[in-house]
């Protein structure tokens, strides 16, 4: 693959990704609060609030380019004529 599609094929995933990832964010922390989140295991949640919210939104973003990346692989293209 030329490394210029590489390029936009990533931005195709990443860009949307990274803007839906802020609005699940959003949502996400409108009903939970962050110093209330425990583990599995019932342990407190001791991280701090911007280290929660960090990385929250980088697994969001994670999950949500994965999603997307597999969409453009299922994706069939015709050939170039």
């Amino acid at each position: 693959m030329k490394p210029a599609l590489l390029i936009r094929r990533s931005m195709q995933i990443l860009w949307p990704a990274f803007v839906m990832a802020g609005v699940t964010e959003m949502l996400v922390f409108a009903v939970v609060d962050p110093d209330d989140l425990r583990w599995f295991g019932g342990e407190v949640f001791d991280w701090s609030r911007s280290a929660t919210y960090t990385m929250s939104f980088l697994i969001f973003w994670a999950l949500i380019a994965t999603a997307g990346a597999i969409t453009m692989l299922l994706v069939v293209e015709e050939p170039a004529a």
